[in-house]
């Protein structure tokens, strides 16, 4: 008689505990915050597909750092991985100011590919110097679609998310910069 009594007690603790772990999990990921409901969503839908392209890019940045050949390899390969990493710092950041706006993040790498806008490149094989001018171009569509994003934080008077993204903007016209340069042929002399 006392097992059973026990049992049934322990059962209604365990339901009441599952009860309870339900409703948290169901439960909205909303963040209190002074911008409206439709800022917060429009925001946090233009950060996620940023952070769609800056994982994207990240990618591709790692991918050429880990391909790149020719004469040139040591120079390419370290500010490919360079600028890999600065990539990727961005994307905690992005990530986490969707959070605190109250938003979800991207969830899985099927959620990048369906939400980036960044074109990813498979093939076998890309010569060195096309690799630089295709990052190029994709760092400077970048800074494009943080300008965007920029243009809406101003919209809804979001200044830190938009104070982030002149840091970020900065960097990748950096990026852009550096890529340019290092892909510029030089002279007979090699300058």
């Amino acid at each position: 008689m006392k097992k059973s009594a026990s049992n049934a007690k322990n059962s209604a603790k365990n339901s009441a505990k599952k009860s309870s772990l339900q409703k948290r999990r169901m439960a909205p990921l909303s963040t209190p915050s002074d911008i409206s409901a439709n800022g917060t969503r429009d925001i946090g839908g233009a950060l996620n597909r940023l952070l769609a392209d800056v994982f994207a890019l990240y990618l591709k940045t790692k991918n050429f750092h880990w391909h790149v050949s020719g004469p040139h390899f040591r120079d390419y390969h370290l500010l490919l991985d360079e600028q890999a990493t600065e990539i990727f710092a961005m994307t905690d950041m992005i990530a986490e100011r969707i959070r605190k706006l109250g938003g979800p993040t991207l969830k899985s790498i099927g959620d990048i590919a369906r939400t980036q806008r960044l074109l990813d490149n498979d093939a076998d094989y890309v010569q060195p110097l096309d690799m630089l001018a295709e990052l190029q171009g994709d760092n400077k569509s970048l800074t494009s679609f943080m300008r965007e994003v920029h243009d809406l934080c101003d919209e809804h008077r979001d200044i830190a998310t938009a104070s982030l993204i002149e840091n970020w903007i900065d960097e990748t016209e950096q990026r852009t910069w550096f890529l340019f340069e290092t892909s510029r042929r030089g002279d007979s002399t090699g300058h």
